[in-house]
């Protein structure tokens, strides 16, 4: 592809995306355009239903070949799927890393040219605000990922931070590649050895003459890599990915697929699994769409009972609350001073006689309860937990699993119930629609083994 058409593609992804940012409240298509990935023209061979769902603000195929196919991918042989719709926001300057050591609760204290950290970000009150990957990419040089980065943008505007920040979203785009063939996958693509990227560590490498940086990640809970690169020859390295991958038994992963990894290896997710804080403040997430989330949990204290403690998603501290400073450390320490008895994340089973009751309810008598979309449903669900007709926890994220061969969902619960093997009941349905009782079985996460810290040596 020539200079000048990726120069062209480049821009128009950026105008595209500033448009919609700017008319994001305007009426689709009549004034805001339609954003479509970086990658779409390559992505639109294979989308034969030809069917779209948003990812932020950008429209992704739902489904290249059938669901069950791809969601087997990253344990069978390996995907490519498309995260090009996470906000990218680059922090710069003398006191950048000062900076994002006060916004998160990481340490940061020993964080290498390429490395990769969990970034955790809270509001005043101890509530997750925001959350995503982190990249260092030169020494006063950083690239946050995330489902946004509105909070940072807005965080580092209050202060007097010798610091800068740019939005490189529309500017490059994300790949992912997980599973056990994603190795041979790049490699092969990249004609190099990639076995010196460890977990949580990244390097350049290139594709076809394109720089792009490699990073080692583990979304899927499998061995896993992501490709960063210029928006502009998203096209081209799409469609050198696929064919790379073809012997490896590679498929393209859509969206209708895309956020089930994340359940069965225990990750909680922005925007479907709790709710950001920000979203109360000037810095909230204008990539999600509005909406009241769906599912029988009913809240007694307003929206806050959305929003989740870092402890709370297995995000917290193995030694209590450091002294290092960081926004949101007060509130921490006094929920610890106080010793009040929390809640904490684990996986539920779900009975299969009482979901395959659900799936069927259509084809019998009676009133017909909410239906149960497969693999899982679009947006955030909320279902209530209950423990002998007591409230005990929320479950999010229910999904079916081919992997598991099971309806598989996360669950934030009281300890006293977290236990593995204690049998709770959820609330399926809406209320004020027919509800029904799920059995469901308390088990620990990963649902299935942790394969992202594979020794690649050894293969």
């Amino acid at each position: 592809m020539s200079r000048r058409i990726c120069v062209d593609m480049a821009e128009a992804q950026r105008s595209t995306y500033e448009a919609v940012l700017r008319l994001k409240d305007a009426s689709f298509i009549a004034e805001r355009p339609a954003y479509f990935s970086p990658a779409a023209a390559a992505q639109d061979q294979s989308n034969a239903q030809g069917a779209f769902a948003h990812f932020a603000q950008i429209l992704l195929p739902l489904e290249y070949t059938d669901w069950t196919e791809e969601c087997a991918a990253h344990v069978t042989s390996c995907y490519l799927g498309d995260w090009s719709s996470l906000h990218k926001v680059v922090v710069r300057g003398r006191q950048a890393l000062e900076f994002l050591a006060w916004l998160g609760i990481r340490d940061l204290s020993r964080f290498e040219h390429g490395q990769i950290k969990h970034h955790v970000q809270l509001d005043q009150n101890g509530w997750v605000a925001s959350e995503g990957i982190l990249c260092r990419l030169g020494e006063e040089e950083f690239l946050y990922t995330a489902g946004s980065g509105d909070w940072l943008i807005w965080q580092l505007s209050q202060g007097s931070w010798d610091a800068e920040v740019e939005d490189v979203s529309p500017d490059r785009f994300i790949f992912g590649i997980q599973g056990p063939a994603s190795l041979d996958t790049l490699e092969k693509l990249t004609g190099e050895s990639l076995r010196d990227i460890a977990f949580s560590r990244s390097r350049m490498s290139g594709i076809g003459g394109v720089p792009v940086r490699v990073l080692r990640t583990g979304i899927s809970g499998e061995l896993g890599y992501e490709l960063h690169g210029p928006a502009g020859h998203a096209n081209e390295i799409w469609s050198a990915v696929v064919a790379s991958g073809r012997s490896f038994g590679i498929r393209q992963l859509g969206l209708r697929s895309q956020p089930v990894q994340h359940i069965e290896a225990g990750i909680a997710t922005n925007g479907l699994d709790y709710l950001p804080a920000s979203i109360l403040t000037p810095g909230a997430p204008r990539q999600f769409r509005s909406g009241t989330p769906g599912g029988s949990f009913a809240p007694e204290n307003g929206i806050t009972d959305y929003f989740r403690k870092p402890g709370e998603l297995g995000w917290g501290f193995r030694k209590g609350v450091p002294d290092r400073d960081f926004l949101g450390r007060a509130a921490l320490a006094a929920d610890a001073a106080e010793g009040a008895q929390g809640r904490t994340l684990v996986g539920l089973r779900w009975n299969s006689g009482d979901v395959a009751g659900l799936l069927t309810a259509h084809l019998g008598d009676g009133e017909l309860p909410d239906p149960m979309e497969v693999p899982r449903g679009r947006g955030p669900v909320f279902d209530q937990v209950l423990a002998g007709g007591r409230r005990v926890g929320v479950s999010t994220g229910r999904t079916v699993s081919v992997n598991l061969r099971a309806t598989i969902s996360l669950c934030v619960i009281d300890e006293s119930h977290a236990g593995p093997g204690n049998e709770v009941v959820v609330l399926w349905g809406r209320p004020g629609t027919p509800q029904r009782e799920v059995r469901a079985t308390v088990t620990t996460l990963p649902f299935k083994p942790d394969r992202r810290r594979t020794d690649v040596s050894m293969l």
